[in-house]
C-alpha cells in the first residue's frame, strides 16, 4: 500500500502495520505495542502523509500521559477506550522546544485502551470527535 511505503519512509522505526477505519477515512498505522515501542513513538519523524501514523495499544484500559518530547511536526492525539470509543481528542498539539527540560513539557492525559497520532488537523477531517467509534482495531 503507497501510504505504509510512505509512513515507513518517514519513521524511524519499523513496526508493523493496521489499517483502521475512521468515521471518514482509513487510516494506516504503524503499530507499537511493546513499552519501547510506544516511548519512541513518533520522535524524529519530519512527515507524515494524510490519514497515517501510529496507533499506540495498551494492556488496559487506565490512564495514559503522553508528551511531544523530541516530536518534531504537531500531532492530533485520539484517546479511545476498549471499545473503539474515542473519548478525547487532543488537536494541533504543538512541537516542544527541544531544550525545554523534560519536567517542563505538557502532557495530554486521558484514559484509554488505544491512542492514534495522526498529523496536526487529521482527527477532524477524518470525523474523529468524542463519542464516534473507530473500528478494524488490533
Amino acid at each position: 500500500m503507497i501510504f505504509s511505503a510512505l509512513l515507513l519512509a518517514a519513521a524511524v522505526q519499523s513496526l508493523p502495520m493496521v489499517t483502521v477505519q475512521a468515521p471518514k477515512a482509513e487510516l494506516h498505522l504503524q503499530l507499537a505495542v511493546t513499552e519501547p515501542e510506544r516511548e519512541r513513538g513518533l520522535m524524529d519523524v519530519t512527515h507524515l502523509p494524510p490519514h497515517t501514523g501510529m496507533i499506540f495499544v495498551f494492556d488496559a484500559d487506565a490512564p495514559v500521559a503522553f508528551w511531544m518530547k523530541d516530536t518534531l511536526i504537531p500531532l492530533d492525539m485520539v484517546f479511545l477506550g476498549a471499545d473503539g470509543t474515542v473519548r478525547q481528542v487532543f488537536a494541533k498539539v504543538p512541537v516542544v522546544a527541544r531544550s525545554l527540560p523534560d519536567g517542563k513539557i505538557p502532557l495530554e492525559q486521558g484514559r484509554a485502551k488505544y491512542v492514534i497520532e495522526l498529523p496536526a488537523g487529521e482527527a477532524a477531517s477524518d470525523g474523529l470527535r468524542s463519542g464516534v467509534r473507530v473500528s478494524r482495531l488490533p
